[in-house]
């Protein structure tokens, strides 16, 4: 009696749990296609024989060539006294994903931030090597700053900067990270001009100043990645407000768009643990969150330790993963 009830039951309620579960499956793939960007399978398309190493920066230039910079064979934990032998900066077609150049090699030791100027030369900072450099578009030395291996605190030196940006009169800021917390100006010929900051938690103050990027109205926007925050200042330096939340995350890095908002990638180390870090966002220059997307992990469309983002002219954003991802990703507008 007992086992044709149970089979009575199992044929009212089966057809109900597959079509719940078929529900739920549902709402998956409809959460999933509401996300505002969607990962570019196969993007780029690395040669035969090719592997990248931790991408620690990515940027976009006028033509739509993405510049990655990477640390090949080299690692965070391994020698940073000799220079790595393979090519660091690698140029990919943004729509095809083709290798079109690469350069820098034996040059590098550990290789951090990069940026593109307005006149599409390349920008990058070692920290290891304790410099900032200006290279052509096709790869040219143009410009140094700082003492190569001597860390310091002033006009000559740094100590393991980390990015660079550039406001609309061709001034140049870097952050100077790791080991000095300060941002650094200089003149667009590279002479030193002022800095500020030092190690704290109050306003104007860094706990490791990771990334930086200037408006079309000279605001300088400062990653603060320790201190979890993002720090706005006039282009005196001057502290103007600050945005921290739990939506925000962890700025590791952060640029401004064509498009005038402010993109920010979130690199995933702040508790509460993955999968609820990890993520990329799209801001207003008032600091209102406009879109979230990604979120902890190594699948497709997943980031594991963001390091770097840029975004092109098509709205599509790059972002560099340095840690067990070791690679760069597409995303494009749904």
């Amino acid at each position: 009696m007992k086992r044709c009830a149970m089979r009575i039951l199992y044929r009212i309620f089966a057809p109900i749990a597959l079509v719940a579960a078929l529900s739920a499956v549902g709402s998956v793939a409809q959460q999933k296609s509401s996300e505002p960007y969607s990962v570019v399978h196969g993007w780029p398309i690395l040669p035969d024989g090719m592997v990248l190493g931790q991408v620690s920066g990515v940027a976009v230039d006028s033509h739509n060539h993405v510049f990655i910079f990477h640390r090949a064979e080299n690692s965070w934990a391994n020698d940073k006294t000799k220079p790595i032998s393979s090519p660091t900066i690698l140029c990919f077609d943004g729509a095809s994903g083709k290798l079109l150049a690469s350069w820098g090699e034996t040059r590098f030791l550990e290789p951090h931030g990069l940026r593109v100027d307005a006149h599409d030369n390349v920008w990058v900072t070692d920290r290891a090597l304790q410099q900032v450099f200006e290279f052509s578009h096709e790869g040219k030395l143009l410009l140094s700053i700082g003492t190569e291996r001597v860390a310091g605190v002033d006009a000559t030196h740094f100590d393991k900067p980390t990015d660079i940006a550039f406001a609309s009169d061709g001034a140049i800021y870097v952050s100077d990270g790791y080991g000095n917390n300060r941002v650094a100006k200089f003149s667009p010929s590279g002479k030193f001009l002022f800095d500020w900051g030092h190690k704290g938690q109050g306003p104007g103050e860094f706990d490791l100043p990771h990334s930086v990027a200037v408006d079309a109205q000279g605001l300088v926007y400062v990653a603060d990645r320790t201190n979890s925050r993002i720090q706005i200042f006039d282009s005196n330096g001057k502290f103007l407000k600050m945005w921290k939340s739990p939506e925000l995350g962890r700025p590791w890095s952060l640029t401004i768009g064509p498009d005038n908002f402010l993109y920010v990638v979130d690199g995933g180390d702040l508790k509460p643990a993955p999968p609820d870090r990890g993520q990329l966002l799209k801001l207003d220059l008032s600091g209102k969150i406009l879109a979230k997307w990604s979120r902890f992990g190594n699948y497709d469309g997943q980031i594991y330790w963001g390091h770097d983002l840029a975004v092109g002219k098509d709205g599509a954003v790059y972002v560099g993963d340095v840690y067990h991802g070791m690679r760069v990703q597409k995303f494009v507008p749904q």
